[in-house]
């Protein structure tokens, strides 16, 4: 089921200063600031030859990441997330395994214009995974 690594997200309080980092002290390729207000976040992909790197920032007072900035401000690993042929079959294999979906385990669409769903960090040894059908 599980497919490959589609991104390491990290939030960060910064975002211009997260994108400099990356872009002008490792060289990296940035791309522009994408609103997500169903989200709540702001991201950037940083594009590497394997993966991607997702910068995301807080949108909005009631951003679900707001309390992960406010604990960590200098930032942190967020999620990880996984690719998937069938997000419907992926979330029904991953429920009669025992792991919890989160929100109302329907998928959204996420930043790269896919369906996603999030599965609770205490399943995945402290993790918060998302899943995006590909």
């Amino acid at each position: 089921m599980i497919g490959r690594l589609n991104h390491v997200a990290i939030a960060v309080k910064d975002l211009d200063a997260a994108v400099a980092t990356y872009r002008d002290a490792l060289g990296a390729k940035v791309s522009a600031p994408h609103d997500l207000p169903e989200h709540g976040v702001t991201v950037v992909f940083v594009e590497l030859p394997n993966t991607k790197i997702e910068l995301l920032r807080p949108l909005g007072e009631n951003s679900p990441i707001q309390g992960f900035v406010d604990k960590n401000p200098s930032g942190g690993m967020h999620h990880v997330c996984y690719e998937v042929d069938d997000i419907y079959a992926a979330r029904d294999q991953l429920k009669r395994a025992g792991k919890r979906v989160l929100g109302d385990g329907e998928p959204k669409i996420g930043a790269h214009g896919k369906p996603v769903l999030f599965m609770h960090p205490k399943d995945f040894a402290g993790t918060l995974v998302e899943i995006e059908q590909v």
